[in-house]
């Protein structure tokens, strides 16, 4: 039997997992991601502990296929990170570093495109070949699989849908220094501040509060009938929705997959971004299926398996 591993690092944690060639997860578990003097400890640390489980799984390296990562930055083919603020990488040439440390074939992909190819393999888009997840956090991420592969780009930027403008008359600047991105309205954060926006004008009774609200609040509202509420998700679902007929314009997929933690509101969150999504969308393409992500947390280590198992 042959493995690999899966690797998703992230700001916080680097989740790892050890799959065997047919795709099963044989094992996994978590490290800290040491972001401190440039995240310079972060691949040695991942070698480290890749190193380890071999030894203590007894693994030679002919039988490990190789090892796959995301990370939260534009990824270029040969492997290449120029830039990532969440680690403290400027340019690294990360493929690279990583195979000299470990002796292994590595690959590196964007983390919300390698999170994308894991919901398609075992997740939200099982059984779908042309698919976009949409990540909803506290930024906005997006992955595009096309034809079974994920589509990085010239610059490894593909799918950064969080940074479409959809706003002219924003007058907050977003994190990536433009104004009026999707990010600004349709994450977890961009989602409180419609929410404050709206409940400092409107004057209706709601369960909302300007001092306590978050996405999931507004949601929780939603649910429970709150007008002010559904006001709100509606004017998230409409700068998401027109959003995505346009990706879709692009990408034509079959199904887009909607994953991170403002996902966890459930169903409820679909009617209000496929309604403004069909308004929009050229007709051919009106009828596009909307799910939910299912992997959670394991997306990200199952696209980065599926990179060396083979798109």
């Amino acid at each position: 039997m042959r493995y690999c591993f899966g690797v998703d690092i992230g700001g916080t944690t680097v989740k790892m997992g050890l799959f065997g060639e047919s795709g099963e997860i044989i094992d996994k578990w978590e490290i800290v991601t040491h972001t401190e003097n440039k995240g310079e400890a972060i691949l040695p640390d991942v070698a480290a502990s890749i190193l380890n489980k071999m030894k203590e799984r007894e693994l030679s390296r002919a039988v490990v296929l190789g090892i796959g990562v995301g990370v939260p930055a534009p990824v270029s083919d040969d492997g290449v990170v120029d830039g990532s603020a969440n680690l403290g990488w400027e340019y690294k040439e990360a493929k690279k570093e990583l195979e000299h440390l470990t002796g292994l074939k590595a690959r590196f992909g964007n983390d919300a495109n390698v999170a994308a190819l894991g919901e398609m393999w075992k997740g939200g888009g099982l059984g779908e070949k042309n698919m976009v997840m949409v990540t909803l956090g506290t930024g906005v991420g997006g992955g595009i699989v096309s034809d079974g592969r994920i589509v990085n780009g010239a610059h490894g930027a593909a799918g950064e849908i969080g940074h479409m403008h959809v706003n002219d008359e924003e007058p907050e600047q977003c994190g990536c220094g433009n104004y009026g991105c999707l990010e600004q309205y349709a994450s977890a954060t961009g989602i409180v501040r419609l929410a404050k926006r709206k409940l400092k004008k409107d004057k209706r009774d709601t369960m909302l509060t300007k001092e306590t609200v978050t996405a999931k609040a507004v949601f929780d509202a939603v649910k429970a009938g709150d007008a002010v509420a559904v006001e709100i998700a509606e004017e998230f679902g409409r700068y998401l929705g027109h959003a995505l007929a346009g990706i879709a314009a692009a990408a034509d997929p079959s199904v887009f997959v909607i994953g991170g933690g403002v996902s966890k509101a459930g169903k409820v969150l679909i009617p209000f971004i496929q309604k403004p999504y069909r308004e929009w969308a050229f007709f051919a393409i009106k009828d596009v299926k909307f799910t939910l992500a299912t992997l959670g947390n394991d997306a990200g280590i199952c696209g980065s398996a599926k990179m060396i198992l083979g798109e």
